[in-house]
């Protein structure tokens, strides 16, 4: 009996999403849960599972197509593992209990024979995915290892080796845009065309956060398991700005200005698609650690691409390091429809005039941009008046002062 395989209901805020590459082919044995192709929305990747277990009977649509909510991409027949696979899977599990029975005569036993993969396929575009075969027809790139199932060449796999340095046939190289990058791309535009965007600028001494990280940094690692960044810092000194001048924090809507009791702060974080921007709930309730352990959460997220639409819906402020890249001073773009971000940058040591003396100091530049429309200069320099302050005495950050 064959069964359908749907693409799951997607969130309001996502229309619709491209089938990237399938992880199986048509006769290939699926289990129930294994996932058979990914869903590139303009905020997330997701995975399609296979709702039971069967053979692959056919694909209805195919990668680099776009799907909405609830279309059939394939069926299943329902049914049990072949029975080759199914004895290469029980001879496994014979080969592991008898590696454990065998395991104290280790020292009297022949060398264990070592298991080795086939290299990846590399016969050119007959096993290549229709993005990929697309992708390699406009580059020019006709050497690519398949790391797909079976050898299957993926446009993953095309990206990496024009990343590496393969010689396309043609000078120009034209790779699609990702989802993701489109949405980005429309973002931004959408910031600077509807927007009254200015920014402003301070630096701070780190001296004195820098000195407490000194200090406690291995204890916190210890009591938390988490290390302690300067992004807690931040964050901390962010929100208590932010209840200091509530319109940073707000939003505009039609003719309304929405002021948020409550602050959900982005954190922009770089992964292998672009740049993603997770949200910290309810930071004014969050500890320093608490802060840390979602963050590293986030990070690790980022990188292999699990990070949840609603992990990234919302925010009321955002923050963004450049500073992890060398950035000594930037002027970032809001995020609509929120009204401000902060950008922090490299510290840098700095001579620096302290009670009549010259001095070095590492000392940071920082920027808020801000939508004039709602956000004064008198509140977006104070702003970051207040937030330098609670850095350079981060005792007060402590005693709510």
């Amino acid at each position: 009996m064959s069964n359908e395989v749907r693409v799951p209901q997607l969130p309001e805020s996502v229309a619709d999403a491209t089938l990237l590459d399938w992880h199986k082919s048509v006769g290939d044995f699926v289990n129930q849960g294994e996932n058979l192709v990914d869903l590139e929305t303009d905020k997330v990747v997701l995975e399609l599972p296979a709702p039971i277990s069967g053979t692959l009977k056919e694909i209805v649509i195919e990668s680099g197509e776009t799907v909405e909510g609830d279309a059939l991409v394939a069926y299943i027949e329902a049914g049990e593992a072949p029975a080759a696979e199914a004895k290469a899977t029980d001879a496994q599990t014979d080969k592991g209990d008898a590696d454990k029975g065998d395991a104290g005569k280790a020292d009297k036993a022949e060398p264990a024979a070592v298991e080795t993969k086939s290299a990846p396929n590399t016969s050119g575009q007959s096993i290549a995915s229709p993005a990929a075969k697309k992708m390699m027809a406009e580059t020019g790139v006709t050497a690519v290892a398949g790391t797909g199932h079976s050898g299957r060449i993926t446009k993953q796999d095309v990206l990496s080796t024009l990343a590496h340095g393969a010689a396309p046939m043609r000078a120009e190289e034209r790779v699609p845009m990702t989802r993701l990058r489109k949405r980005i791309a429309e973002r931004l535009l959408e910031s600077q065309q509807t927007s009254a965007l200015l920014t402003t600028f301070n630096e701070i001494n780190m001296k004195p956060v820098m000195d407490i990280r000194s200090q406690y940094k291995d204890a916190f690692e210890k009591r938390h398991d988490t290390r302690l960044g300067f992004m807690s810092f931040f964050v901390k000194a962010a929100t208590e700005a932010l209840k200091e001048f509530p319109a940073v924090n707000a939003a505009i809507d039609g003719d309304d200005i929405v002021y948020h009791n409550y602050f959900d702060i982005g954190i922009a974080v770089s992964s292998p698609r672009g740049l993603v921007v997770p949200i910290l709930r309810d930071t004014d309730r969050m500890s320093f650690a608490d802060i840390e352990a979602q963050i590293r959460e986030y990070g690790g997220k980022a990188k292999n691409g699990s990070l949840t639409i609603e992990e990234m819906t919302g925010g009321t402020f955002s923050i963004t390091n450049g500073g992890v890249f060398g950035s000594m001073m930037s002027t970032p773009i809001v995020n609509p429809p929120q009204s401000a971000i902060l950008g922090m940058h490299n510290i840098v040591e700095r001579a620096v005039v302290e009670n009549g003396e010259i001095v070095i100091r590492p000392m940071m530049y920082v920027a808020l941009t801000y939508d004039h429309r709602i956000i004064d200069g008198r509140e977006s320099v104070s702003f970051l008046v207040h937030l330098k302050n609670m850095l350079e005495d981060p005792a007060r950050l402590l005693l709510d002062v």
